[in-house]
């Protein structure tokens, strides 16, 4: 009977949710089994001692216990994202590591535009002044507000999330420009709008510039004082794929010194992070806390993929998503 490990602390409802979905979608003759992440090594490999697949929930496998799974055959994560894993580390025992980019791209691409229209719209300072009773005495006194009609947007990174941010913005009659280090198939960036073209001609002529990119070393500080400086003064910036792929002490310079003209970030550096952080209070930035993904129909997508997935990889058959460990440097 093949088995998979889900490997969360049960307590929180966004696990449990995840737990639950699992159990409800695990096709007869699949074991499912709950480890805690927190557990000791030896009480890890006990637990997943014969798991075929672990699915890790804001936690990892490391590889002190990897290595004494000799039926481990996958980590399926149920994020886009796979920062949080030794992929190269697993890879070399012998265990693929598969990501999960199709299942929220929808969520992540609302959740995208949500920031670019929320920062456009001034939507929290107008809600603050609504809350403290100011009423349109409030708002009356705020920065003329942006329509995204029209605007040229610019989509660094291309990949599932990436194409349902173009296909969103299609309504919007936006120029949609983006920038990928992997060639699209012949005629699919036509069939959604967008046009390829360099990173730097991008930022320059971009009023919104959205990420959508991995972490990995060829990402990590992609967005810096550089890049913030070759945007226009009127631009926004949107992250909702990683902290680390923007430079947060130059972005809160660039916002402080007017290079740019607001932020919208579902990601930070440092999560939580701390309070005092100058972008909780700035009128430019909204922050949400990582959770653009987290939507009930993008965790359902999630767990049937990693459940296929486990159904592949028991049956020897090719696996879907793995995360090639080239990727990483």
């Amino acid at each position: 009977m093949p088995t998979i490990a889900f490997l969360a602390n049960l307590f929180t409802a966004e696990h449990k949710r995840r737990w639950d979905l699992l159990n409800e979608h695990a096709p007869e003759g699949v074991n499912v089994v709950v480890a805690d992440p927190t557990s000791s090594p030896g009480e890890l490999i006990e637990a997943l001692k014969d798991a075929d697949a672990a699915v890790p929930w804001l936690a990892t496998v490391p590889l002190e216990v990897a290595e004494h799974l000799p039926k481990l055959k996958l980590v399926q994560l149920l994020t886009a994202g796979y920062d949080s894993v030794d992929v190269v580390g697993l890879s070399k025992l012998g265990i693929a590591v598969a990501n999960n980019g199709g299942s929220n791209a929808i969520s992540v691409s609302e959740h995208a535009m949500t920031l670019m229209l929320s920062v456009y719209r001034r939507m929290m300072e107008s809600w603050d002044n609504t809350r403290d009773g100011k009423w349109r005495d409030g708002v009356d006194q705020l920065p003329v507000r942006t329509e995204i009609n029209g605007k040229t947007v610019g989509i660094i990174g291309f990949g599932n999330i990436g194409r349902q941010v173009a296909r969103r913005l299609s309504g919007f009659d936006c120029e949609v420009l983006y920038h990928d280090t992997v060639e699209l198939m012949p005629g699919r960036d036509q069939e959604l709008g967008a046009q390829a073209v360099e990173l730097d001609h991008l930022l320059r002529v971009s009023d919104i510039v959205t990420v959508h990119v991995p972490l990995n070393s060829s990402t990590r500080g992609l967005m810096g004082a550089r890049e913030f400086g070759l945007m226009k003064k009127t631009a926004i910036f949107v992250n909702t794929c990683r902290g680390p792929v923007h430079n947060e002490a130059d972005l809160i310079k660039a916002l402080q010194d007017g290079e740019i003209a607001g932020a919208g970030l579902d990601v930070l550096e440092e999560e939580p992070t701390d309070p005092n952080n100058p972008l909780l209070h700035m009128p430019t930035a909204i922050v949400t806390p990582h959770w653009a993904g987290g939507t009930g129909e993008g965790n359902e997508r999630a767990v049937v993929f990693a459940l296929s997935n486990l159904e592949r990889a028991v049956e020897g058959r090719k696996m879907l998503s793995v995360v090639d460990p080239a990727s990483i440097f």
